[in-house]
């Protein structure tokens, strides 16, 4: 059963363009960013223990117990935030997420965050 909630239901009909507004609150954690710019990088849907692996490799810190925070901290925390976000679709019975085309609406200020990161 796929979760859905209000805000992914009336994203899902159009694909407009989220207002800053809306983008600044949900790029300001380091790992959401982290989670969107993975996701931006496939197509379909990613296994939440594939993300959350890759995401302890760019902590840093790819150590058992730290793969199971993220995995708490994505399931109760990260991922519930993107979906009412319309950024994201977490399937919580498939242990999968997929990027919406509302991603589109952030990809800029990712790729500007990634640079800035890389330097």
């Amino acid at each position: 059963m796929t979760t859905k909630t209000p805000a992914e239901l009336s994203h899902s009909s159009q694909t407009d363009d989220l207002a800053a507004t809306d983008i600044f609150p949900l790029l300001a954690d380091d790992r959401r960013r982290a989670i969107l710019h993975y996701l931006c990088q496939h197509t379909g849907a990613v296994s939440l223990g594939e993300l959350a692996e890759q995401l302890a490799v760019r902590e840093d810190n790819p150590t058992y117990d730290h793969y199971e925070r993220i995995l708490t901290d994505l399931h109760h925390t990260q991922l519930p935030k993107l979906v009412d976000g319309g950024l994201v679709r977490y399937d919580v019975d498939q242990e999968t997420v997929r990027a919406l085309d509302a991603i589109e609406s952030v990809r800029p200020y990712l790729d500007l965050a990634f640079t800035d990161d890389c330097q």
